[in-house]
């Protein structure tokens, strides 16, 4: 069987070392016996190649036939020409002569590289020219060999001669692709109603010769299990009843009536495939017939841009390639590199949260400053596989350690500091989908805060160099967990960076703070993408709805710069660093700008439908919190923010207790802690209540911080 299996294999590279550009002879039944058998005996070629002359033989055997043919059928005509002295056996001889030239003249400009299999209008074309070239040659050589009497009368067989030769020819390409076309020819009679029982019934949208290559495909599968039962195509394709047997109903805008039509014969659609790439139908049509069949009830398949690739041409109507320009009307910020490779080059690098938007991008800038080591660790195995394989096929010279852990537990994340000892942390790990943390207030503040305590204690034990936090602007003035629970993780960073204000070799605690990222999970952008292919609506919680935004790219910048210029620069502790990110935008008019963008008009090819505040959100972000002061900073388009810090031992026992409620499920005891600890920052005096009171409150279920 090896052997069977080695020799196949042999003849088959054999064949592609022929240069043989029909491997779809070799193997299974295609190659004919005789091919085999010359393949076996003579050894000269493969089977395949074998394959490849016998059909060429043929081909060429048959238009010698069909040109010789033709003038076997006019010699008696051509004798009368020629005077008497000539040969009646020279004639003859001519004829086999001049034809066999003919077919080589015909070998020699290619002609017998088209497969009769797809005899298209073009091969007819190419046939006609190669035939009346050497039909032309041949009669021009009988006139100059022989004396001809009557030249006009030599004019009209060679046309005579020309014809015959092509008609023959024709019909057997012709007769070749019809004996594969004839089963699933077209133009058959419908299908009945129990056939159609069985089948997907379709209707397809698009211009008309998608259409009819749509339909010639489906038609092609015998097993298809969708059957067409009819079309729209744009008016400009012009008046047009039927394509291949199916009925066209009208244009695009006509979907309704069509249906209708359908249904009074028992041949409703299940389904509408719509083809709207860059040369078919406009996002408008799109659109529109997305939302007609919606509310139809009808399932709709889209064809993407497949053929606008393979053309060359531009998708108008892409959202994937949106700028910042274009979203938000402002240009994005480009931050200097120059300090981050000082600080990260020959470091060993940990990437918490590295299967996210922002971990996986830090993860793949770090890595472009050739860290001795970069650490990725998160809890999904899934988004772990992800990154690690993006970056190892990015920076294969890189030292990658995968760690598949859950920042939660504090005694998975020692073993990782202790195994890889990280010079730099970037904490990217969160929970920060804000409806999704209100509604699970325990497993946003386990992450949010537990982790972000563990990994920073971590940093602490094992004397890393630096610890950076990514945070939100929905941890400054929080209403919701989920920026509660970021804002604790802000204030628990700040007091171990400012207990190390008289120790140089401390470790440093930064937090970089910034808006609502495009793109990322969970972030609006993509769901107004998708809303936008789906037909609309657009969703805004509430038209006076604010947010920051900035790009992935400007995120990252941010935290590795901000953070390696500290670290270089020696900036104050205890500061946050906050993107200057501009002025905040509405979200109704960002989902405006993305309709018009997409080339339709907001409110009339797309709805924008409001629904509500969601629990935790608020109507506008902030980017400073009310006890915070800001600061200037030496980096470009980066502020430093100084608040009040809150006692590391406090912070440390009020966390504490939360990991108690959160251990018990008690959802409103951290909600109700984690708001607290927000607010101490802001009241001296309520700071000062609260110290006073710590042991009496520590020791009771859960923290009772006096209200402001």
């Amino acid at each position: 069987m090896a052997k069977a299996v080695t020799a196949e294999a042999e003849t088959a590279a054999k064949a592609v070392s022929d240069g043989s550009d029909d491997l779809t002879f070799y193997g299974g039944g295609r190659l004919t016996r005789l091919s085999r058998v010359l393949a076996a005996r003579f050894g000269i070629a493969s089977a395949a190649r074998w394959k490849k002359i016998i059909r060429l033989v043929g081909v060429m055997t048959l238009d010698f036939t069909a040109i010789a043919g033709a003038l076997l059928l006019l010699l008696p005509f051509i004798e009368q020409l020629i005077e008497a002295r000539a040969s009646m056996v020279t004639l003859p001889l001519f004829v086999v002569t001049g034809s066999a030239i003919a077919v080589f003249g015909m070998f020699i400009t290619g002609l017998y590289k088209r497969n009769w299999r797809f005899t298209s209008l073009a091969d007819c074309f190419v046939l006609t020219l190669n035939v009346a070239i050497v039909i032309g040659i041949f009669w021009a050589a009988i006139w100059f060999v022989f004396d001809i009497s009557n030249v006009r009368q030599l004019v009209l067989l060679a046309i005579l001669h020309f014809c015959l030769s092509l008609l023959f020819m024709q019909a057997m390409r012709l007769a070749r692709r019809a004996a594969l076309r004839i089963p699933t020819f077209s133009f058959k009679r419908e299908a009945s109603v129990e056939d159609l029982a069985n089948h997907e019934k379709v209707v397809l949208v698009g211009r008309a010769d998608w259409v009819e290559s749509a339909i010639r495909i489906i038609h092609a599968d015998r097993n298809s299990p969708i059957v067409v039962v009819g079309s729209l195509v744009p008016e400009g394709d012009g008046p047009i009843s039927q394509l291949r047997g199916v009925p066209v109903l009208g244009c695009p805008e006509h979907l309704l009536s069509a249906v209708l039509a359908l249904e009074e014969r028992s041949r409703r659609p299940d389904t509408v495939i719509l083809c709207d790439d860059a040369i078919n139908l406009s996002p408008r049509d799109v659109a529109s017939i997305t939302r007609r069949t919606r509310d139809l009830g009808i399932k709709i398949e889209r064809v993407g841009d497949d053929w606008g690739h393979l053309l060359g041409r531009a998708n108008g109507s892409s959202l994937d390639k949106l700028s910042t320009s274009d979203l938000l009307g402002r240009r994005e910020f480009e931050l200097r590199e120059a300090t981050i490779s000082k600080q990260v080059a020959g470091e060993t690098i940990l990437v918490t949260g590295a299967g996210g938007t922002i971990g996986g991008e830090l993860a793949r800038q770090l890595a472009g400053f050739k860290p001795t080591k970069l650490v990725l660790l998160d809890h999904s195995e899934f988004n772990l596989y992800t990154i690690e394989r993006q970056v190892r096929e990015a920076y294969p010279e890189v030292p990658l350690a995968i760690s598949l852990c859950d920042i939660r537990d504090f005694a998975e994340i020692r073993r990782v500091f202790e195994r890889h000892q990280p010079a730099i942390v970037y904490h990217a790990a969160a929970i920060k989908h804000v409806p999704i943390a209100e509604a699970n207030a325990c497993a946003g503040a386990h992450t949010n805060i537990i982790g972000t305590k563990n990994v920073a204690d971590a940093v602490c034990e094992f004397g890393a160099r630096a610890m950076v936090q990514v945070s939100t602007d929905k941890a400054v003035n929080p209403v919701g967990i989920m920026g509660a629970s970021k804002r604790v993780g802000e204030l628990y960073a700040q007091s171990l960076d400012l207990c190390g204000i008289d120790d140089p070799d401390a470790p440093r605690f930064m937090t970089t703070r910034f808006g609502n990222v495009l793109g990322s999970s969970g972030s609006v952008v993509p769901l107004f993408k998708s809303q936008l292919l789906a037909g609309g609506p657009l969703t805004v919680t509430h038209p006076e709805m604010k947010r920051f935004f900035m790009t992935v790219r400007e995120a990252v910048q941010l935290i590795l710069e901000s953070s390696s210029r500290a670290l270089q620069d020696g900036t104050p502790r205890g500061r946050i660093m906050v993107l200057d990110m501009g002025e905040p935008v509405k979200i109704v008019d960002l989902a405006r700008r993305m309709i018009r963008l997409h080339g339709l008009e907001p409110d009339i090819d797309i709805e924008i439908n409001f629904t509500g505040l969601r629990p935790g959100e608020k109507l506008y972000e902030e980017l400073f919190d009310s006890c915070e002061v800001q600061q200037p900073s030496s980096i470009p388009g980066i502020f430093e923010a100084q608040s009040h810090p809150v006692p590391l031992p406090l912070i440390t026992r009020a966390i504490e207790q939360i990991g108690i409620e959160i251990s018990k499920g008690n959802d409103g005891n951290v909600r109700r802690i984690a708001h607290h600890l927000t607010s101490l920052p802001s009241s001296s005096p309520t700071l000062a209540g609260f110290v006073a009171n710590t042991r009496s409150l520590l020791g009771r279920s859960h923290l009772t911080v006096e209200e402001r």
